[in-house]
């Protein structure tokens, strides 16, 4: 029995879809033209945007298919049927330029929790990424928590804009052979943010298309704990390569991060897992490298792993070099010690992963990384 569809069902579907610049619904911000047809199971409409060079036109296109065919049903013909118009003129195949275009590979850092090293991953796989050649760029997106200033040793650095064709871009700081912007360069460090979620995805929007950076092989993103608005927006303003997922060995860490993984590996959302990252795997005393205390509990990365099917990408112990480099500003991914092993390691799995995603090869099995 063929699906009797009613306007109402698209209207309402197409209201969950947000416009990463307002974070408003495109239904609300009168993005829906008037002229939605019904013919059976086929569904079209068009979508009105400002202007033809709109950065969001795909992702926006290709939300509103997705949310149809999530709220209303499967079946439903909406593939193509999307028209597209502009302010001034209509767009039957828009082909937008495409925030970040200079970038080859996007990378989101990600945790289910705060307090797993998060942030110290991100810096020092950036900064290990640069040792292996490749050109590197780091973007802080946790706006409620920046903390990538403090471990580039760049916290009283101030932000300068200049023209490039046109636009008014923002440079970002070079440190470490890492390029680098974070929201918190622009907010006082000693203050707390307290800003609505619309406010800080447009403030991160704005890094992310403004800033200049230029040709790069990876452009990794410290996104912000948990699962939010701010996560939505990154989705939805860029296509991003994959995402990399760190916790601890700890029980409750593994329970958020395998909520993060199954946040990712939504139909909406469809970004793939890259790998995990174990942090904190066990605590070594720096003066007695071999000595292994796992305080954390052991393993617990490896087995959500090989549970998940994802890629281990490497484990990286406790030892007092971490907490000292991101303090110093001097991350110790610089270094030749065996922690600065752990995390070369890391990028070179990051690499190899990022190609097989590329060429579109079979997953490479699941082992456990001895160091």
């Amino acid at each position: 029995m063929k699906q009797h569809l009613y306007p109402k069902q698209i209207t309402d579907a197409l209201a969950t879809v947000r416009y990463p610049g307002t974070g408003k619904n495109i239904v609300e911000s009168g993005m829906v033209e008037d002229d939605l047809r019904i013919d059976g199971n086929k569904v079209s409409f068009s979508l009105i945007f400002d202007r033809p060079t709109d950065p969001f036109i795909k992702s926006i296109v290709k939300a509103a298919e997705t949310a149809i065919l999530t709220y209303v049903g499967e079946d439903v013909d909406i593939k193509g049927n999307i028209n597209v118009k502009t302010r001034q003129t209509t767009v039957t195949q828009p082909e937008p330029e495409r925030p970040l275009k200079g970038v080859k590979n996007i990378i989101g850092i990600s945790s289910g929790k705060g307090g797993v090293g998060k942030s110290t991953v991100s810096s020092n796989l950036a900064v290990s990424l640069a040792r292996l050649g490749y050109k590197v760029g780091l973007l802080d997106a946790d706006i409620f928590g920046p903390s990538v200033p403090k471990m580039f040793g760049v916290e009283d650095a101030e932000l300068y804009i200049h023209e490039v064709d046109g636009r008014n871009l923002i440079i970002p700081h070079e440190r470490y052979g890492v390029k680098l912007l974070s929201i918190g360069f622009l907010v006082n460090r000693d203050s707390a943010q307290v800003w609505r979620g619309g406010m800080a995805s447009r403030a991160l929007s704005q890094l992310i298309t403004d800033g200049d950076w230029g040709e790069l092989d990876y452009f990794l993103i410290d996104m912000p704990p948990g699962t939010s608005d701010i996560h939505l927006t990154l989705v939805q303003t860029i296509a991003m390569t994959g995402a990399v997922v760190v916790s601890t060995p700890q029980e409750v860490a593994l329970a958020d991060a395998r909520r993060g993984i199954a946040m990712f590996r939504d139909k909406n959302i469809n970004v793939p897992i890259l790998g995990l990252v174990e942090n904190m795997a066990w605590f070594t005393p720096e003066k007695h490298p071999d000595e292994k205390y796992y305080i954390f509990g052991q393993d617990g990365g490896v087995k959500l792993a090989e549970e998940l099917g994802v890629r281990l990408l490497g484990q990286i112990p406790v030892v007092m070099s971490v907490r000292q480099g991101g303090d110093d500003g001097k991350p110790v991914a610089l270094g030749d010690t065996v922690t600065a092993q752990a995390f070369l390691h890391v990028a070179r799995e990051l690499t190899e992963a990022v190609d097989q995603r590329n060429n579109e090869l079979p997953p490479t099995q699941v082992v456990k990384v001895k160091h």
